[in-house]
């Protein structure tokens, strides 16, 4: 009787659970470290690729592949050719100081502003015409010959300039005013005989030292250098230096003052006299 009832019953399926354990990470198979490792081993393969380079080539050969993998634009480094100023004492043609100097030779790329052929050595014979020129207009005047401190002649990529620099000694102008000394004028009349047989256009800038003004005072070194400028090329035109020939008159006041430290040194109250062209 009780088997036959127990066959009878529809008892459901026993419920079986199975418990998983996940480890983090992967365990023994993860793959975080797998990365770690290939960088490391790329890492080392470059290192030793590397050092093999350094022993196979030639002292040239690293340079050039120094400057092979240098940015373009190489940035300009303190105290190479020309920098620090206006030249800062260099020339634009001196051995720079870039840092992978492969065959290189010491001269910058650069195009110099006149004729390769013959123009700078055409520029030092004018000046050294105009110097000789001055020298034997001055030959019979002591009083002259010791004003000659005072000028300047030196070869510019533009030109020819004529620096005529005051000091504690000697002024070109009455203090304050666009009056030209006595000594001034008859300074300019030499520097004007020495240009009127040269060709060429004539710049003249005006420069003052930083002294400040007087309370009140109408005028200031803007005005002054200018006007101190003109006064120049009037005295210029007295030696039959034609007007045509005048391409700018300029006043700077300070500043461009030739002695940077002292901004009120009487140095850096000139006259500059620029001859470009011819």
């Amino acid at each position: 009787m009780a088997a036959s009832s127990g066959a009878g019953r529809n008892d459901p399926a026993p419920i079986i659970v199975k418990k998983v354990t996940v480890v983090e990470g992967g365990g023994h198979h993860g793959g975080a470290w797998k990365v770690a490792y290939a960088d490391f081993v790329t890492a080392m393969m470059a290192f030793f690729l590397l050092l093999w380079l350094l022993g196979a080539t030639t002292e040239a050969q690293r340079k050039g592949l120094a400057d092979y993998f240098t940015p373009t634009l190489v940035k300009l480094k303190e105290q190479s050719a020309g920098s620090d100023g206006l030249l800062g004492g260099a020339s634009l043609v001196d051995p720079d100081n870039y840092p992978h100097r492969a065959a290189q030779t010491g001269q910058r790329p650069i195009t110099v502003p006149r004729d390769a052929a013959g123009g700078q050595k055409e520029a030092l014979d004018r000046v050294r015409r105009m110097r000789e020129r001055v020298e034997t207009e001055i030959a019979s005047d002591r009083r002259l010959r010791r004003l000659m401190r005072q000028v300047r002649m030196i070869d510019t990529t533009q030109g020819v300039q004529i620096d005529l620099v005051d000091d504690a000694d000697f002024s070109m102008f009455v203090l304050g005013t666009t009056v030209l000394t006595p000594d001034a004028r008859k300074l300019l009349d030499v520097i004007g005989e020495a240009l009127l047989p040269e060709p060429g256009n004539l710049t003249i800038r005006g420069h003052t030292d930083a002294l400040p003004w007087k309370n009140g005072a109408q005028a200031n070194n803007w005005s002054l250098s200018a006007g101190r400028a003109e006064a120049t090329r009037q005295a210029l035109m007295r030696n039959a230096i034609g007007e045509r020939r005048f391409l700018r008159i300029e006043g700077v006041a300070d500043r461009e003052p030739l002695v940077s430290d002292d901004p009120q040194d009487p140095r850096n109250r000139r006259i500059s006299i620029l001859l470009t062209g011819g």
